[in-house]
């Protein structure tokens, strides 16, 4: 059954079982039920369709050579648009600049864990972010947990959640129900890992986050903003994602988007070999089927 079956099942007045219960029971995501286009013209999701493009194929660049490029292919847009339309949708370039980093002013920050670490084995160190996905009639947001060492992604969420507004000039915020909805199923199915990195996004500064880790006795570690090299990995499965099959799809709606994004993870946990890993797949990583220490 399809999650959009499986959505028409909620009864929003059942008598004994709240929406969070039904979609747990179910298993679909509670930010399914609220699947609406974003209010935003054809030619603005357009617009930023191709900078997300852009900004995967070239995740250096900022606003302006990213309006430099879109000028040279025909498409004249002003720099400070290009800017506000990647703050929307959560992109930053990947060079580091002093002082950039701007959690949540009311979260707590924690320190970067993996310097010089080794990381050769599952649940030792689990990885989290989230990225943007253009469908046809609006965006919606992605958020997995990856195991570093294996590669595996252990679970996912997508969520239409409308990005607030900033607390801080610049920084993106994004409801977090969705994130921690994926953090909890990976540690019910998993285990929880010794340590968990992010970067220093809202998402994953908030109480309903660190409270999920804490209670689990999981270490938390947190990148500076816009230290891309510190979720290499993450970053690397977005690309991934998007090219070989966000990209090659026109997708309609989030429930369109769920089933592509679902059948292309099974894809890459099952099917998809690493060089890295050996050239094992992640579930076999996962399931200590190689040496982690011989395959890297």
């Amino acid at each position: 059954m399809s999650p959009g079956d499986r959505r028409d099942l909620i009864q929003p007045d059942h008598p004994k079982l709240n929406l969070s219960a039904q979609c747990r029971a179910l298993n679909i995501s509670r930010s399914t039920l609220y699947y609406r286009p974003l209010p935003a013209s054809a030619e603005t999701l357009g617009l930023m369709k191709v900078i997300d493009k852009l900004f995967t194929k070239y995740p250096f660049f900022g606003s302006r050579q990213i309006a430099v490029s879109l000028a040279r292919d025909g498409i004249k847009v002003g720099r400070h648009r290009v800017r506000r339309l990647m703050r929307l949708m959560g992109l930053e370039a990947v060079y580091k600049r002093p002082k950039t980093s701007q959690p949540h002013p009311a979260h707590p920050v924690f320190p970067y864990l993996l310097k010089g670490m080794e990381i050769t084995r599952p649940n030792q160190v689990w990885c989290s972010d989230i990225t943007f996905i253009p469908v046809s009639r609006g965006y919606l947001y992605l958020v997995a947990i990856m195991d570093w060492a294996t590669r595996k992604v252990l679970s996912w969420r997508v969520s239409n959640s409308e990005p607030c507004p900033p607390l801080v000039r610049g920084q993106w915020r994004a409801h977090a129900d969705f994130c921690v909805d994926a953090l909890q199923e990976a540690i019910g199915k998993y285990g929880p890992p010794e340590i968990m990195n992010t970067d220093q996004g809202s998402q994953f500064t908030g109480s309903d986050w660190i409270t999920t880790l804490t209670n689990a006795g999981v270490r938390v570690s947190m990148d500076g903003r816009g230290r891309y090299l510190d979720n290499i990995f993450i970053e690397r499965l977005w690309r991934s994602l998007k090219y070989e099959a966000v990209y090659l799809q026109d997708i309609a709606d989030g429930f369109a988007a769920q089933r592509v994004i679902d059948e292309w993870m099974h894809f890459y946990n099952r099917q998809r070999p690493h060089s890295a890993l050996g050239k094992a797949t992640p579930d076999e990583a996962y399931g200590n089927e190689i040496d982690l220490r011989k395959a890297a």
